[in-house]
């Protein structure tokens, strides 16, 4: 059933996925998630209201509360899927992120109620009846937050959404309070031992720390966070399937929402290459990217000069003086620059960003090996941080 709904909205496991889809895509699952939730509280009153059951009357306000979830993905998505304008040139894509963070806040919010009344029960405990009735409602709902959390896992996956990942956690939090308050019933009906109280105060301890967990990971793209080294994998590889590319290095990305990534490199060519094949070759290359990735890519050109013998032996000395006195960095973006009263040596180096406050130390060590060599160039260095 999962893999069959996924198939159908999405149009496959594996084949693109454009805005407009994904936004329907976003709408059709909180409209399921509002369904199921208006079915499961409803239950969940009825039968807690005959059972008498404080307990199971809290989880299906809870289920209400999760109403309010769905419909706000149904809305975030609708948000998202607006076009850019005069106030918003890059759209409005990161309302799912916002949308991810409400829900983050609904689950805290949650948490913190069954905090409040696990702690009553512990204070003031009862023993709850527990009646079949009650049995197949709670054993069906955690079916359906089961199938949920699953369905919702499998969409947020496939079309890249922390929505719907934290609606698939918001599911799974439910299944286990469902969990809890049926243990609770049984313990209290067939052994006489009112622990409903300790088992929520640890389900909503559970809760808290995944809001948290989520609230972090919606909070994180919105703050600016480093893509993954598959993306750099896959976007390298295209940059580099060129035969004419020597090299690229100082990749940025900035990412504004699903589907409204930009991205800039820059394009090592051999300087003697013709200007306008060079405009060809990064015109091919942006397409390639945007076509594959969905990332609209600016590329910055930079000459390489490959028949200067002096600057070919400055590249080398300083490469081994790297080598041997920073091994942890990676020099791109070579240059001499000859002058009237001395020669520059321009480069860039990239190093953890752990290191980043001793460039001082580490341009002193690269000059202190030109002079050990003999040599009177000036360096000028700019540095850049990475992972590692």
């Amino acid at each position: 059933m999962i893999k069959y709904l996924v198939r159908r909205w999405c149009g496959g496991w594996d084949s693109p996925c454009d805005p407009e889809r994904r936004a329907e895509i976003g709408r059709r699952a909180g409209g399921v998630g509002i369904a199921c939730n208006v079915l499961l509280a409803a239950a969940k009153l009825v039968v807690g209201l005959i059972a008498g059951s404080v307990a199971i009357i809290a989880d299906a306000v809870n289920n209400f509360s999760d109403v309010a979830s769905s419909a706000v993905t149904v809305f975030g998505f609708r948000l998202a899927r607006r076009p850019a304008d005069g106030d918003h040139p890059y759209g409005h894509a990161r309302y799912e992120y916002l949308t991810g963070l409400m829900i983050a806040v609904l689950i805290l919010f949650a948490g913190v109620e069954m905090l409040k009344s696990s702690f009553d029960k512990i204070l003031h405990p009862t023993l709850p009846v527990l009646t079949l009735p009650a049995v197949i409602v709670l054993v069906l709902a955690m079916g359906m937050k089961l199938w949920m959390m699953l369905f919702y896992g499998a969409l947020g996956r496939r079309i890249d959404s922390g929505t719907l990942l934290a609606a698939s956690a918001d599911s799974r939090n439910d299944v286990i309070t469902t969990g809890a308050v049926l243990l609770g019933s049984f313990l209290g009906t067939f052994f006489s031992l009112p622990l409903d109280g300790y088992l929520g105060l640890g389900v909503a301890v559970y809760i808290l720390i995944s809001g948290i967990g989520i609230a972090k990971n919606t909070l994180s793209p919105l703050l600016g966070e480093r893509v993954t080294p598959e993306f750099t994998e896959t976007l390298e590889k295209i940059v580099l399937s060129h035969e004419k590319v020597l090299g690229s290095h100082d990749l940025l990305v900035h990412d504004y929402g699903a589907g409204q990534r930009y991205a800039s490199i820059h394009l090592e060519l051999d300087a003697e290459e013709d200007p306008l094949v060079c405009h060809d070759i990064i015109d091919d290359i942006e397409w390639m990217v945007l076509e594959q990735m969905n990332v609209h890519l600016v590329i910055h050109y930079d000459p390489v000069v490959r028949s200067d013998t002096e600057r070919e032996e400055m590249y080398r000395l300083v490469e081994a003086l790297l080598a041997d006195r920073c091994p942890y960095a990676s020099m791109h973006d070579f240059r001499l620059v000859r002058g009237a009263r001395q020669a520059k040596l321009v480069f860039d180096l990239s190093v953890p960003y752990a290191m980043l406050p001793d460039c001082r130390e580490i341009k002193a060590r690269i000059d202190d090996g030109l002079a050990a060599a003999g040599k009177s160039y000036h360096t000028v260095i700019r540095f850049d941080g990475r992972e590692g």
